[in-house]
């Protein structure tokens, strides 16, 4: 047996061509046979056509490269919810832009590991240079900001929590509204934190008096509140300056979950939104929602590198001492991970080529495309709208339909491989969730989408 090519090296780039070229015709044809956002049938029909593919999946005799590529990158894009249909519109799940996924395939390629320089000369570099564009992008007027790159916002929110534990000798307390992200609460159990506290958000958002009061009752305890910037259900904004106001009042740290809403700064149109984010002591982003970037791409920042000591670490043959005097830089106090990605690779490629302007003209872009939905619905007769989007999200539902039959009319377009939208719970009532992340959706898209929910209700 002849022993495979690498992909890297000069002969790299040869022994990739022809497998390329069977991937970009797989994604093609698997595309055009699944026919719309997702595989009509539900998961026992995914589930077969997957076994088929893939069976059996560890032969005594291998099938060889194109055997076995060609059919289970069809199978996979055959039974793909695609998020760069425009019907395929549930989760924070953005269509990545052709671009980052090219310069992420330069990177699996490259395989650089982001725990020790001589594993990644030029990449840990690079990342050196994304964290701080970021950092400085998030706290404009900080002397010494900083950010890691993490694997999306739960590990961006769980290690700003282990952060602000490490600066207190008690235990902390994390206090944060109903409508943050599930990971906080979590993040809190993980580390052996007393039970988060949770303020009631009846209006969607953390209200300023609540916390206050919230607060009060935890004199001479060390709390972190973590604010949100565009919640997983409805994308809305909490009031990011009266919260600081009130952390700073009763010396509460204060993190903001910006994970979904951050790439507001890039939009000279809406970054006002985002008034008060640089009062906070470090801040989760994550582009591969906002920033239309392949899986991972998240970041925390803080307003001071100083906040990151508590991750320094030493393993000998990694980050040697007499290694760093030396001058080679020490990788492994950037992550609680070892092994990791260059991620800051694709994102890296992707503000250079499209800048400030063109990433807030997406963000605009879809924005703008979330506030011709809500027009739409709320126009429409057998629609109710929730409220006017805060940024890409819109809940919806039938107007004389129960929560019963809103889960049952999502559940049939899933069936169907009509549409993906997701649902949300608001005010007591179950909704369908719009999260538009496609810029290349069209008002007619958003049509077809109305026009489906429509017919598939109940009379």
């Amino acid at each position: 047996m002849n022993t495979p090519p690498l992909a890297g090296g000069t002969a790299g780039p040869d022994a990739l061509a022809p497998l390329l070229a069977a991937v970009l015709d797989a994604l093609r044809t698997g595309a055009l046979d699944r026919g719309g956002p997702l595989p009509a049938g539900g998961p026992t029909t995914t589930a077969r056509r997957v076994h088929t593919a893939a069976h059996p999946l560890l032969p005594d005799h291998g099938t060889g490269p194109e055997a076995a590529l060609g059919p289970l990158v069809h199978a996979l894009t055959q039974g793909a919810a695609d998020p760069a249909d425009p019907l395929c519109a549930a989760h924070l799940h953005a269509p990545p832009l052709a671009l980052a996924a090219a310069a992420d395939l330069a990177a699996s390629v490259l395989n650089p590991s982001l725990d020790s320089w001589d594993q990644a000369p030029a990449a840990s570099a690079l990342e050196a240079e994304l964290t701080r564009t970021l950092a400085r992008e998030t706290y404009p007027a900080a002397d010494h900001p900083d950010a890691l790159l993490t694997t999306g916002g739960t590990e961006a929110n769980q290690l700003a929590l282990l952060l602000a534990r490490e600066r207190h000798p008690t235990p902390l307390h994390l206090v944060h509204g109903a409508n943050a992200h599930h990971s906080l609460p979590r993040a809190a159990w993980l580390l052996g934190l007393p039970a988060s506290h949770t303020v009631p958000t009846p209006t969607g958002t953390l209200d300023p008096d609540a916390l206050h009061h919230t607060l009060a009752a935890l004199t001479g305890h060390p709390v972190l509140v973590a604010a949100t910037a565009g919640t997983t259900d409805s994308g809305a904004i909490d009031p990011l300056p009266a919260l600081a106001d009130v952390c700073a009042a009763h010396g509460a740290d204060l993190h903001v979950d910006a994970a979904y809403g951050g790439p507001l700064l890039f939009s000279d149109r809406r970054k006002h939104a985002l008034h008060g984010l640089d009062r906070a002591h470090s801040v989760t982003l994550d582009l591969h929602k906002l920033g239309w970037q392949p899986v991972a791409a998240g970041i925390l920042a803080v307003h001071h590198t100083g906040r990151l000591d508590p991750l320094q670490h030493t393993a000998d043959y990694l980050n040697s001492h007499d290694d760093t005097e030396a001058g080679l830089p020490d990788l492994l106090g950037r992550s609680l991970r070892t092994t990791r990605r260059p991620d800051a690779f694709k994102m890296a490629v992707t503000l250079r080529a499209l800048g400030r302007d063109g990433l807030g003209a997406l963000v605009d872009q879809v924005c703008d495309l979330a506030a011709t939905l809500a027009d739409r619905i709320h126009h429409h007769p057998a629609l109710t709208l929730h409220a006017r989007p805060a940024l890409s999200t819109v809940l919806f539902r039938p107007a004389d339909a129960d929560d019963d039959q809103v889960a049952a009319v999502r559940r049939t377009l899933l069936d169907d491989g009509h549409a993906v939208l997701g649902r949300a719970r608001a005010e007591g009532r179950l909704w369908l969730k719009a999260t538009l992340l496609n810029p290349h959706t069209q008002p007619g898209d958003l049509d077809r989408m109305l026009k489906l929910v429509e017919g598939h209700t109940p009379r």
